[in-house]
């Protein structure tokens, strides 16, 4: 015959029992902290995807640009429809906007400017020449 063994009603208690109210803090305030440091992280990555999408974008009108002169023999201002028939991708659009000037100055030329809006509004400008310059130059480093 088996004898059933009984755990005395002490380490019962303590095998049973749950979390405290100490212990569910510390947990709260560990994941605060953590989601505290990530977050400003996680935007400024963000930020940086955008803008990475703006400077290659940026890139393709250039090369539609160069192409458009060969053709024309002059260089438009004009991005969407009658000129360099390119749209800014959805995700660029509620984050940038897009625009050329010509240059009219020998040799001509033409400057691309995005400028930032919206949650992307922290970013500033950033430019494109014809020539080849990029500013701001530290926004442009890979």
């Amino acid at each position: 015959m088996t004898r059933n063994k009984q755990l005395p009603s002490g380490a019962l208690r303590r095998r049973w029992r749950g979390f405290t109210l100490t212990e569910l803090m510390i947990v709260i305030v560990v994941i605060g902290i953590l989601a505290a440091v990530a977050y400003p992280s996680y935007q400024s990555y963000i930020i940086r995807a955008n803008r990475s999408a703006a400077q290659q974008f940026m890139l393709e009108i250039a090369n539609r640009q160069e192409q458009f002169v060969l053709d024309a023999r002059v260089y438009t201002a004009t991005i969407g429809a009658g000129g360099l028939a390119l749209t800014p991708p959805a995700n660029l659009a509620s984050r940038y906007t897009f625009a050329v000037a010509l240059n009219a100055g020998p040799p001509p030329g033409y400057t691309i400017t995005a400028t930032a809006i919206g949650p992307q509004s922290s970013d500033g400008a950033l430019t494109f020449n014809s020539d080849g310059t990029k500013a701001p130059a530290d926004k442009w480093k890979k």
